[in-house]
């Protein structure tokens, strides 16, 4: 600082009051120092006068007197306060490109709290859109260990449901319901629809009134009353247009014409937890015979807890009630017991630990944020060393400058918080299709005031976070050195703190890269396990008849034998047949009994999954046949057995030739084995193949199956011919679900995937973010380092040296954190556990992996300062 404005400043200093001299002397001495750059003797001129100007018409001396010490004291700090944040508003608007830069890093980082938060919000905090959501709750049986193990619960039998109804005393009211495929015709293309059957009281349960007409009445949960349905309020403007006269038409489902009795509000949404179907309610309408059947395991219910009572109370009394269901029917209901599950943990319980695992992600990736803009401010402070030391000098005391730095860096977070917004609210609305597959209440999903309180405290808290390692340092400053011309530079200032940020951003990102590299091969591991079928050109396509129209088994029969051949006709396909449910879906689990071995109670009795397959779908799906031969037309009642049903119900006798019976379904039939064939993955990818038969009959009727064909070619392009068979044989026959069998598997590792994806996402940020860092600070270190530099160049350093230099300076403290972020990750690989398949949480593999990749990555970011560096010309550092 040259002395004519030193005298100025100590003239300001004795003329202005605190409330107002840090302030004035800081606009002047930065403009001075920005003119000074270009011509000293006009800087000190301009200078002098506004020196002047402020001397002869100073700013009010004193604060306005209030009428206690304490408000004097309380309007100081507010205005000082006030002042402070209008001074930091105009020093950053002053540096657009620093600010922009800071800004941006932090909306990334508080946008992507935002939305995760959004999501945790909408799933797991907030209450369910029903009146008193804490006394619904669900109930399920849960099955015999011994018959289904690891299974925790299971469907209901009708029987057992109005058992419990009537003797349960817990509950204010419970409802069964099913789901049920119709054909909807008469309104342009023929479909196939879900609709939830639901039994009386179940909209009175989730408390759900129509927007227009009326629930069921209880006289229509019976046969011959039934005709009656409930449509949605999207089916209603999509299919009806919107009709104001809605509550007097009907609709035509499986030939008969229901009754439109009322039209949900848009804002009814129970799909997540599976009670109902899309558009469409129809009464349940079980008839005396349905009502007693009690083998059967195929109904939902649902129920409502009477005030006061507990699901510990509810749970107990279902415990004595399935003791002595077991006792009067040890038949079907020996190990079958009851379990009541809250319907909001019935909802997040499979979803909960990964959403908590990317809360945790998106907060370390914040951290990164902070941790870099940290960086930045202090390059930015040490840059503004002089104007501090000035105001210390005026003055100022520490608490002021770390006031001042730390007002700073919130601003600069509020900002970016604002900005995060923004970003949260385009991301989930460009997200809502993936989401809606993904996640339950999916359709809530928003920003509403909690959010953003959320993002207002996270603002604050990560303003605080950059802002208070700066704000230290500041206030530590040296005021001889930064007054001095010629004081010491700035590289040796600090270094060792910024050192330790990049530590932090290096051993965070190590991490996140871990949980994103584990999370990636697990989802490979999944999708590419081994099914036990070749999935590849395959099409698939889901049929249901009606029985209204198809009321015989030889009728069904007829139309899947004649489509199959038709479709095996077509140009580029290879292969043809159908199955009641396609691998990785799930299906029928049945007891089984060989011929000549006693039937056992339901607990003991062995359990195969039962699938119903036309001839030729082996072939088709390219499952190996080990033993015997394949079913064929001219069968009556055979199967085949998976090698781990021949092991369970023969060991190593050999099964061919053997008979067996399918209780649930008939005692007195007997079906002939007649091969046998490699394990199938009937349920998830990543469970163990189940015991499965596959099962020809004459005796049932196949009233919904999914045709596979196998093509030479894109499977795709033969879904117009395939469709084209099915309306040649019944023009108003829907075909639903046409798709590839590559899709029906990329399905069922959709939430692996979402997981995956953010994650990896969140770890590119991080690694960024690192990257920017390291660079920051080496090119800092290098500007401060130049006389240096220049120096050893002059003494004969050579280029590789410099290079070796810095590259040193930046591999130090990633080294570093790299080694800190390996042992943070495998001390928290118990968050991600239970999440991966196929691959350790704390895989050696791709931790190696993960290093060498940031190792590269920190590598990079030092070259480019280091060829900086190696390219300065010694005689013109010397000279500067």
């Amino acid at each position: 600082m040259i002395a004519a404005p030193r005298l100025a400043l100590w003239l300001l200093s004795r003329r202005l009051s605190g409330a107002w001299r840090d302030y004035v002397v800081g606009d002047l001495v930065e403009e001075f120092q920005k003119r000074a750059a270009r011509s000293r003797a006009t800087a000190r001129l301009w200078f002098w006068g506004q020196t002047l100007r402020c001397l002869i018409a100073p700013p009010p001396s004193q604060p306005i007197a209030s009428v206690s010490v304490r408000n004097r004291h309380r309007d100081s700090h507010m205005q000082t306060l006030f002042a402070d944040l209008r001074y930091s508003a105009r020093v950053l608007a002053r540096t657009p490109s620093f600010t922009l830069a800071v800004v941006a890093v932090l909306a990334l980082g508080i946008g992507a709290n935002a939305a995760i938060f959004s999501i945790a919000n909408s799933v797991l905090l907030r209450p369910l859109p029903f009146a008193d959501p804490d006394r619904l709750v669900r109930v399920f049986h849960i099955p015999p260990q011994a018959t289904f193990p690891g299974m925790a619960r299971f469907s209901v039998s009708p029987a057992n449901f109005y058992d419990w109804q009537r003797d349960a005393t817990a509950f204010e009211r419970m409802a069964i319901y099913q789901f049920r495929s119709l054909r909807l015709t008469g309104r342009g293309t023929p479909q196939t629809i879900l609709a939830g059957a639901v039994g009386e009281n179940f909209f009175e349960i989730v408390d759900a009134q129509p927007a227009r007409g009326r629930i069921f009445r209880p006289d229509e949960d019976r046969p011959g009353r039934e005709h009656v349905v409930i449509v949605s309020h999207g089916f209603w403007q999509r299919q009806l247009g919107g009709a104001e006269d809605v509550l007097a038409q009907t609709l035509t489902l499986d030939g008969s014409a229901y009754q439109i009795v009322g039209v949900m509000p848009a804002s009814f949404s129970i799909e997540s937890w599976g009670a109902s179907g899309r558009d469409f309610w129809i009464p349940l309408a079980y008839d005396d015979e349905a009502r007693l059947v009690r083998e059967n395991h195929n109904a939902q219910v649902i129920t409502r807890l009477k005030p006061g009572a507990t699901i510990a109370q509810a749970q107990a009394e279902l415990d004595v009630i399935s003791k002595r269901l077991e006792q009067l029917h040890p038949k079907e209901n020996a190990g079958w017991g009851a379990t009541v599950i809250p319907l909001q943990e019935l909802i997040v319980g499979d979803i909960r630990r990964t959403i908590v695992m990317l809360v945790v992600a998106v907060g370390l990736v914040l951290l990164i944020a902070c941790a870099n803009v940290s960086n930045l401010l202090f390059a930015r402070g040490l840059a503004r060393r002089k104007e501090l030391a000035v105001r210390a000098a005026m003055g100022a005391g520490r608490a002021r400058v770390f006031q001042h730095v730390l007002i700073e860096a919130v601003l600069l977070a509020v900002t970016g918080g604002a900005l995060g917004l923004v970003i949260a609210q385009v991301t989930l609305r460009q997200a809502a299709s993936i989401l809606a597959g993904q996640l339950p209440r999916a359709d809530e999903i928003a920003l509403d005031p909690r959010v953003f309180a959320f993002v207002a405290a996270v603002s604050v808290v990560a303003g605080l976070l950059a802002g208070v390692v700066p704000a230290v340092r500041a206030g530590r400053t040296s005021l001889t050195d930064a007054l001095k011309e010629g004081g010491r530079g700035d590289s040796s200032i600090g270094v060792r703190t910024r050192r330790l940020l990049i530590v932090c951003e290096v051993a965070l990102s190590v991490v996140l890269l871990m949980g994103a590299g584990v999370m990636t091969r697990s989802l490979l591991a999944v999708r590419y396990a081994d099914a036990g079928f070749d999935a590849s050109r395959l099409l698939t396509m889901s049929i249901i008849l009606p029985e209204s129209k198809y009321e015989t088994r030889d009728k069904t029969r007829a139309f899947f034998t004649r489509a199959v051949e038709d479709m095996r006709a077509l140009p580029g396909v290879v292969a043809a047949a159908a199955i009641d449910s396609l691998p990785t879906q799930g299906g029928s689990v049945q007891p089984i009994v060989v011929e000549g071995r006693p039937e056992l109670l339901p607990r003991d009795q062995p359990t195969v999954e039962v699938r119903r397959v036309t001839p030729g779908y082996f072939q088709s799906m390219r499952i190996p046949l080990l033993r015997g031969r394949d079913v064929s037309d001219s069968d009556v009642e055979t199967l085949l057995v998976s090698q781990s049903a021949a092991r369970l119900l023969w060991s190593d006798a050999d099964p061919i030739g053997q008979r067996v019976t399918l209780p649930i379904t008939s005692r007195t039939i007997l079906r002939e084995v007649v091969g046998v064939v490699g394990d199938v993955k009937q349920g998830r990818l990543e469970e163990a193949a189940a015991p499965t038969i596959y099962l020809y009959t004459r005796s049932e009727a196949w009233s919904g199956l999914t045709i596979v064909l196998r093509a030479h070619g894109e499977p795709l392009a033969l879904a117009a011919s395939a469709r084209a068979v099915i309306r040649g044989l019944d023009a108003d026959q829907p075909v639903e679900d046409v798709q590839t069998m590559d899709t029906v598997l990329n399905a069922g590792v959709a939430s692996r995937r979402f997981s995956a994806i953010v994650l990896g996402l969140f770890a590119a940020t991080a690694l960024l973010l690192a990257s920017v860092g390291i660079y920051s600070v080496l090119s800092h270190i290098v500007r401060g380092r130049s006389r240096e530099i220049g120096i050893r160049t002059a003494l004969g350093a050579r280029t590789g040296d410099v290079l070796g230099l810095i590259v040193r300076e930046g591999m130090a403290p990633a080294l570093i954190g790299i080694a800190i972020g390996a042992v943070a990750a495998l001390g928290s690989a118990k968050v991600i556990e239970g999440l991966v398949f196929g691959v350790s949480a704390t895989d050696p593999l791709t931790l190696a992996a993960v290093a060498a990749a940031l190792a590269i990555v920190a590598f990079a970011a030092s070259l480019i300062p280091a060829w900086r560096a190696s390219r300065l010309d010694p005689l013109k550092v010397l000279r500067t």
